[in-house]
Formats: C-alpha cells, structure tokens, sequence
C-alpha cells in the first residue's frame, strides 16, 4: 500500500512539474520593439516555467564583408542567442547571451545553427526549463568537419559539448564527429548529458 501511494505521489510530482512548462513559437513582429539584436531570426519563443515568464530566441548574421581583413575578399559570419527575464510590467531583463563567429574567412564559411534542433525542455522534470543551442561554424576550403557545438542553459547554468561534426570521404572512409563534455555537463543529471549525446548522434554528419 505504502508503495502504490509513494509511485502516486511521483506520478503527480512529475506531472506538476512538467505541466509548469509552456512554451509559445513568437514571430519576428512579436519580438519587443524594447529588445536590439544582430544578425536575422532563426528561432525564437516565449515560454514559462517555474521561475516565470522568458523570452528566448537566436540570429544569424550570414555572410558579411570582414570587418578587418588581410585580403580583398575576407568575410566575416556570425551566431547570436539572447534569453531575457520577463520581469513585473513586462519589463526585461537580459539574462544570458551566446555569440559565436568566423572572421576573415576567403574561403567556404559557415556559422549556422542546425535546423530542428533549438529546443526549449525539462528532461529533469524539475520545473526549470533547459534552452539547447546546436551549431555549426567552419571556414575551409576543402571537405573537412565543421566545429560544432551543443550549448544548453538551465537559468543561470551553463552547460556545453565541443567537437566536431562528421564528413564522409569515401564509401568507407569518415572523419570526425567525436565530441566531449564540459565539467558542467560531466555533472548534470544523466538525462542531460543522454539528451545532448542523442542530439549529437542525430546531427553529426556534415553536407556540403
């Protein structure tokens, strides 16, 4: 009997807490006209979980001439992630920021977050929402892997996995695509570092 009740009681827990989660798609036209961003949308969403109300979104900027550049044909490229606090009033507050970028390039370049794979969770079902950015950047001039991330935000923890992602040379010949965890992630729960180890299996491999 104690143990039917004691299973009871976690199943409500749990559906508690992930019941705190909610998260809303925004459109570019829904972004506050308060909020300054680089670069171009790619995702963005307004969500709510047990520490209240966020807004979170990335950017892109493409391609653009080099800044500082030591040939004539230099580009730069560059990854943007804003998470704001929706604090009383609808005021907001900047909590985090992620940039990442490739500068000088005159060959291939690339800083691009990998499509389907932004994501707002709570894996843990502790009521706190994780947001995982996944991305790519590269400046090559041959098929070589890209650099490529996992960077995950739990409130004000930061986790992140580094490595690169996987090119295929041959019909049996491949490089690239091991990747290792920072001491945030080594310890995380296990259902973070099992979720970002499955996301990386899921977009290891590189197209060009």
């Amino acid at each position: 009997m104690k143990l039917s009740f004691t299973i009871t009681l976690l199943i409500i827990i749990t559906q508690v807490s992930v019941a705190q989660l909610k998260v809303l798609k925004l459109s570019k036209a829904d972004i506050p006209k308060s909020i300054t961003y680089k670069g171009h949308i790619i995702n963005a969403v307004k969500y709510t979980d047990k520490t209240g109300d966020h807004i979170v979104f990335t950017t892109e900027t493409g391609e653009t001439p080099a800044k500082k550049s030591a040939t004539d044909d230099g580009r730069d490229a560059a990854l943007y992630a804003y998470h704001y606090d929706i604090t009383g009033s609808d005021q907001l507050e900047l909590s985090w920021q992620t940039y990442d970028f490739i500068s000088d390039c005159n060959v291939d370049i690339k800083a691009n977050y990998v499509p389907g794979t932004f994501a707002v969770t709570d894996v843990d079902n502790n009521g706190i929402a994780e947001v995982w950015l996944v991305y790519r950047t590269a400046c090559r001039g041959d098929v070589s892997p890209s650099e490529m991330k996992i960077i995950m935000h739990e409130a004000d923890k930061k986790y992140a996995v580094r490595g690169t992602s996987k090119v295929k040379l041959s019909e049996k010949e491949y490089i690239g695509g091991t990747y290792t965890f920072d001491a945030a992630f080594k310890a995380a729960p296990a259902t973070f570092r099992k979720y970002a180890a499955d996301t990386w299996k899921k977009n290891i491999m590189d197209t060009f």
